[in-house]
């Protein structure tokens, strides 16, 4: 008689193990990406303690907290907007993309009319609030950029469609800024259109040659013109413009000093000497040669890999998007990061000529912070929509 005995189950495979993965994008957020940024956030606010509280006390009746109470409450309002702007769909911005720049060019234009007693029209003044209308035309720029190349990436390689228009919005935009005057952002602003430009697929030889045409403008200007001849003879050597006349190069000399003082370890967190009254404001664009003072070779070293993490982290994300309009968002507010960081380090080692520039979410400035954690929102919601988007790909298959 043929036995009953049923047939043995197949045996179950293995659960397959998790592997742990130190990059990853978990619930939606880059995780990776909002860490970094915070690390930053966190070290810019120690930093911006350290480095303002003396001038902040000599200057503000006695009152060492006036800068750090005020930075932390904009950062604070910075971090929820950021949280607030990731969870809403970036797509939305394509609706705000013409009107900001209108808007922008603007605000460039009014700010040139309104009184100065330095000749200097950069800041417009409300009660309680002041702010750059260049910081605003960043963030315009890019949106309008990514708007138009997602919308043209097609034509991006032709001189009509992917470079004419582009430079006359650029030309518009860093003329009136550079009218003000303000060096520092006509420079930041072209860098991040060239950099949206190349990365968008305008023709690479259409960009050398615009370069080539304001590298030669640059030069006429200084060595033909005279035009900021005494600001580059100090960046040539600030020593000997000291001697002759310490005004002239007081900031950038002080910077050297402090920068040479920190040595390889620096003199410890809160020990700079520069700080009291020999670095003008070094809560502000100065605030990284505090840093180099304090914290030495090796804490400027961190700093800069900081930036370089948060950089490559959001072109990470920009190469991931599933869209050319995220994509380029991504990279254009992330380049705007890289840019000007490298800018003030470049500027505070007397790299390149004192231009007066910010160290993104270190220099002192509550409506600068505050636009700089919300975009890196939006770079946020990039990431999680192109995550969202995988998850749903992955319930249809």
């Amino acid at each position: 008689m043929a036995s009953t005995k049923p047939a043995a189950l197949p045996a179950a495979s293995p659960k397959p193990k998790k592997r742990f993965r130190l990059f990853s994008v978990s619930q939606g957020f880059d995780m990776p990406f909002l860490i970094i940024l915070m690390i930053i956030l966190v070290v810019g606010l120690i930093s911006q303690f350290s480095a303002g509280y003396a001038y902040s006390y000599y200057w503000n009746d006695g009152d060492s907290f006036y800068f750090i109470k005020r930075q932390l409450v904009f950062a604070l309002i910075g971090v929820v907007a950021m949280l607030v702007i990731s969870t809403v769909d970036y797509h939305i911005l394509h609706h705000f993309a013409i009107p900001l720049m209108l808007v922008s060019l603007a605000l460039l234009a009014v700010v040139l009319f309104l009184p100065s007693s330095t000749g200097i029209h950069r800041w417009i003044r409300l009660p309680g609030l002041q702010f750059q209308p260049s910081e605003i035309a960043k963030f315009a720029l890019i949106l309008l950029f990514a708007h138009l190349i997602s919308l043209n990436h097609k034509k991006m390689k032709t001189f009509l469609g992917g470079y004419l228009p582009f430079m006359l919005i650029l030309g518009l935009t860093c003329g009136l800024v550079f009218i003000e005057p303000h060096l520092s952002g006509t420079i930041l602003l072209l860098g991040i259109g060239i950099v949206m430009m190349y990365v968008g697929g305008t023709r690479l030889a259409y960009l050398l040659g615009t370069l080539g045409l304001g590298g030669a403008a640059v030069f006429y200007m200084i060595f033909v013109k005279g035009y900021e001849q005494d600001r580059i003879s100090v960046w040539l050597d600030p020593m000997k413009a000291y001697a002759e006349n310490p005004n002239q190069a007081w900031q950038t000399v002080q910077s050297l000093y402090a920068i040479g003082s920190g040595g390889v370890m620096g003199q410890g967190l809160g020990n700079s000497r520069q700080k009291h009254l020999f670095l003008p404001e070094p809560q502000n664009d100065f605030i990284f040669s505090v840093i180099c003072e304090e914290m030495g070779f090796v804490g400027a070293v961190l700093v800069i890999i900081l930036f370089a993490l948060l950089l490559w982290r959001g072109i990470t994300i920009g190469m991931k998007s599933p869209d050319k309009f995220g994509s380029m968002l991504a990279v254009g507010l992330t380049a705007q990061i890289g840019l000007q960081a490298f800018m003030n380090m470049a500027v505070v080692t007397n790299t390149i000529p004192n231009t007066g520039i910010s160290l993104p979410f270190f220099s002192y400035g509550g409506t600068s912070l505050v636009m700089l954690l919300a975009q890196m929102g939006v770079v946020l919601s990039v990431s999680r929509n192109a995550s969202l988007g995988r998850e749903r790909e992955k319930r249809d298959l």
